[in-house]
């Protein structure tokens, strides 16, 4: 999965809006975080320079070894570790402070075990945060995700482990708006030719090397349509707000 559209990339200019979408995160995170922290689902390292500088310890995990092992070497003060989850194995009980976890919970195949190990993890009155996308804004089917959540679901999830949940979710401005709307236009010109609606009948992974080569042509068509949109969007554009059932990604904070 390491050069497929669902490891969005800052170096795709066509892959800016989700770019800059999820970057928001990071940088609402880190203005929360603080002491010992993990990240649980680390990727391509979008964030950790952020997340750095706010906290007095990072540790991430990803399944991914090339990966680990390029950013152990551009973060030499960091730790990383390599394994698939859950469990989340060699790491102590009651250890983190605060736990993110970005677009990961969606890949997980036994959620409720994931979020059980996050709760394990933390230390008492430690907090998670946890985003994923809003099932009721997704144009189709991402065959990469084993579910999705609306934001009812997840703090129902969540609530089973966490005493305290705080629902929130990304949202943008005018301008991210404006690109949503062209984003469904185009994607409904490619789902209208599913008349038997295979995209969720068939099994999953069957669906994502088509799904990736139709969503790089869509997202390319989009710069070449309009330039200025996708260029020009930053993390600026995006905000935190309480209207979680309407947001592009759900922003969840979980306390022990």
């Amino acid at each position: 999965m390491f050069n497929t559209t669902e490891i969005t990339s800052a170096e795709i200019t066509s892959d800016n809006p989700i770019h800059q979408r999820l970057l928001l995160a990071y940088i609402a995170a880190a203005e929360r975080v603080k002491g010992n922290l993990l990240e649980v689902g680390c990727g391509v390292g979008r964030g950790i320079e952020v997340l750095l500088q706010a906290t007095n310890q990072y540790t991430a995990i990803d399944k991914n070894s090339a990966l680990i092992d390029q950013l152990q070497n551009q973060y030499p003060t960091a730790q990383f570790l390599c394994q698939n989850i859950p469990p989340i194995q060699a790491l102590k009980t009651n250890e983190y402070d605060w736990i993110v976890s970005f677009q990961v919970i969606e890949h997980i195949d036994n959620d409720e075990l994931f979020v059980a190990e996050l709760y394990r993890l933390l230390r008492k009155g430690g907090k998670v945060i946890i985003t994923t996308p809003n099932r009721k804004l997704s144009l189709t089917r991402n065959p990469w995700h084993v579910r999705e959540y609306t934001a009812t679901e997840l703090e129902t999830l969540l609530k089973k482990y966490f005493p305290t949940v705080q629902t929130l979710g990304v949202q943008g401005n005018e301008k991210i708006k404006a690109y949503y709307d062209a984003n469904k236009k185009a994607v409904e010109r490619i789902t209208k030719w599913d008349f038997l609606n295979l995209q969720y009948r068939l099994p999953r992974k069957w669906l994502q090397f088509p799904y990736d080569i139709l969503n790089r042509l869509n997202r390319k068509g989009l710069q070449k349509k309009n330039t200025t949109l996708v260029d020009d969007i930053t993390h600026q554009d995006y905000f935190i707000t309480d209207q979680a059932e309407d947001s592009l990604d759900l922003f969840f904070i979980a306390e022990k």
